[in-house]
């Protein structure tokens, strides 16, 4: 099993308020799946998402990843999960906007220590992969936003990281935009990686085999659509 998590819970305290962003999630996912997380704002999918992606500690509950418990990783051991095994595509594209996509792309193995001519192969390969190749040595600027979305994919996937963990991928996008992207991780989910994703659109969702749907930080419904 890839992802175990257990009794999940989440609590913000603002000021004197606790906030209950989880309360007591389970559910396992099994490598190679394609899963949506579905539920209204403040439903607590973000938040979920941020825990899986080992970028928040639960307050409560087991996130137990590959056979090994998160809460026991050290802050290098989880820097390494981020930087090697997850790749991350948000909403915002998150790129430096006056710098080129190839320059976009070879930042995560920058900080991975990779030498510049392995990094420039890398860099390019994956652009390639996303139907970049003509549009590499373009800033963020002069670009569509379809284009950008594809950059940020490529920089998740420079690392060659066996988990994809994407943040309304297609939030920003036009339909048509948004139906090229997601040919792309229905074709990455096909090679062989673990794609977990949040929409709030439920023709986005079915692009996964199954569907969990958050309300109030439970889960309301856990659905296979194929």
């Amino acid at each position: 099993m890839l992802i175990e998590v257990e009794n999940l819970s989440k609590v913000y305290t603002m000021g004197s308020v606790e906030v209950h962003a989880l309360r007591g999630v389970s559910f396992s996912i099994e490598k190679q799946e394609f899963v949506s997380i579905m539920g209204p704002s403040g439903s607590g999918k973000s938040t979920l998402m941020d825990i899986l992606g080992c970028l928040a500690k639960p307050t409560s509950g087991t996130y137990i990843l590959e056979g090994v418990e998160v809460a026991d990783m050290s802050d290098n051991r989880l820097a390494n999960v981020r930087n090697k095994k997850i790749g991350f595509v948000f909403q915002a594209f998150n790129l430096l906007p006056r710098t080129t996509a190839l320059h976009n792309v070879e930042l995560p193995l920058i900080y991975s220590g990779v030498g510049r001519r392995e990094r420039r192969r890398r860099a390019q390969a994956a652009l390639e992969e996303v139907g970049l190749a003509d549009r590499m040595h373009h800033k963020s600027n002069e670009l569509s936003g379809g284009q950008i979305q594809r950059v940020a994919i490529a920089r998740a996937l420079v690392n060659e990281p066996s988990m994809i963990f994407a943040d309304e991928p297609t939030g920003n996008l036009d339909t048509t935009s948004g139906a090229e992207i997601m040919e792309i991780f229905d074709r990455l989910n096909q090679e062989g990686n673990t794609i977990i994703m949040v929409t709030h659109e439920r023709y986005i969702a079915e692009h996964a085999n199954r569907i969990i749907h958050l309300k109030d930080g439970i889960i309301e419904q856990d659905e296979r659509v194929r």
